[in-house]
């Protein structure tokens, strides 16, 4: 777990299945848009499935997600890496925050932490957030976080039927501590 005096991150555990699904389902209008997996017919069985699903992908180091934690140990949303191609030794970078903890600085808090513990914990060098050009709010996280924009990809992202460009921003480690 790292922590801050904002929030916190950590892995998710078993007991968090309520407070995901109450999350997702209080922030359908604004995080279904860009994540499809965000709708209102989400069912704490769903919610079970994902975090289970969450265990075996983190022992598998194909996926690292994380709950995102107040200090007085409210869910606020979460983050993750995921999409970890080993062979380049790079992933993408998600997050979301729930609609009533917004505008806080949660998901910039959230990104840094997520850069700290990723390339403390993981031989990864490169960090990439793939964002729609429509998804205002969370550009100007990756960019509050450090990220840097390395250009718009046209038609990158598929969501709802339909072709979005998008923002690419990274992370990357710092070239003296890559082995």
């Amino acid at each position: 777990m790292i922590v801050d005096t904002r929030i916190s991150i950590r892995p998710y555990r078993a007991d968090d299945v309520w407070a995901l699904h109450a999350a997702s389902v209080e922030s359908v209008r604004e995080v279904q848009p860009f994540m499809p997996w965000c709708r209102p017919d989400l069912t704490p069985e769903d919610a079970r499935r994902w975090i289970e699903a969450q265990r075996s992908a983190r022992e598998a180091q194909s996926a690292f997600e994380f709950a995102i934690i107040s200090a007085d140990d409210r869910f606020l949303g979460g983050c993750g890496v995921n999409q970890i191609d080993a062979a380049n030794r790079r992933a993408n970078v998600g997050y979301w925050v729930r609609s009533s903890a917004t505008r806080r600085g949660v998901a910039t808090a959230a990104i840094e932490q997520l850069r700290r513990w990723t390339f403390t914990h993981t031989d990864l060098v490169r960090l990439e957030l793939v964002i729609s050009i429509h998804n205002l709010a969370s550009l100007r996280a990756a960019d509050k976080a450090g990220a840097v924009r390395e250009g718009v990809l046209r038609q990158r992202l598929w969501l709802h039927g339909r072709a979005h460009d998008a923002v690419m921003l990274s992370f990357v480690r710092d070239a003296a501590s890559v082995v």
